[in-house]
C-alpha cells in the first residue's frame, strides 16, 4: 500500500485491514471498484455519493467526491490511482482524517486477491478507537463481499 505521508498505520490511531479472494478477473473487479456512482446499490454503508469536480461515474486520478458512510458526510479525493493494481483516497469529516486504500492482485488461478486498508487520525478517532476499528473491519468485509457479488455478475453498465 502506498500510504500518503502521515497516514501510515504506525502513525495512525486506527488501522483496519481486510482481504478477500474474488472469483473474477482483476479487470472486472477494478471496473466495479472505480464505478463509485454505483456503490450505494451494493455497499450498504454508502448512503449516497456526489462528485465535486464534474467527474464520475468512475473514480479517476484527482476525483473529488462527497459521500455518506458510517452515517457521516465525508469529503474525499483520489490520491493513488494505478489502474488494475491500486486505488486510494483521503477522507475528512468532523474530528477525523483518514486514508482508504485498495490493492488488487491476480492469482495464478485467475482469481483476484483484494486487500483494503484504512487508517484514521483525529480527536474523534481517539475517543472511539475501539468502536471504529471493529466497525471498519465489519463494514469493509461487507464492501469486499458486495464487490465479489457484483464482479460475478459481469461488467458494470
Amino acid at each position: 500500500m502506498r500510504w500518503p505521508h502521515g497516514a501510515e498505520p504506525e502513525r495512525s490511531i486506527v488501522h483496519a485491514r481486510n482481504e478477500l479472494v474474488i472469483s473474477a478477473p482483476r479487470e472486472r473487479v477494478w471496473r466495479w471498484l472505480v464505478r463509485a456512482a454505483r456503490w450505494p446499490e451494493w455497499y450498504g454503508n454508502c448512503g449516497w455519493i456526489r462528485f465535486r469536480n464534474g467527474s464520475g461515474p468512475d473514480l479517476t486520478p484527482g476525483t473529488e467526491f462527497v459521500w455518506k458512510t458510517f452515517g457521516v458526510r465525508v469529503k474525499s479525493r483520489v490520491v493513488v490511482f494505478d489502474p488494475m493494481r491500486e486505488l486510494g483516497w483521503d477522507a475528512s469529516a468532523f474530528g477525523l482524517t483518514a486514508y482508504h486504500g485498495w490493492e488488487l492482485e491476480t492469482l495464478p488461478d485467475g482469481t483476484t486477491r483484494v486487500v483494503t486498508e484504512e487508517t484514521q487520525r483525529g480527536p474523534l478517532t481517539a475517543l472511539g478507537r475501539w468502536y471504529l476499528r471493529r466497525g471498519l473491519l465489519r463494514e469493509h468485509q461487507h464492501w469486499l463481499e458486495g464487490l465479489a457479488r457484483m464482479a460475478a455478475t459481469g461488467d458494470p453498465a
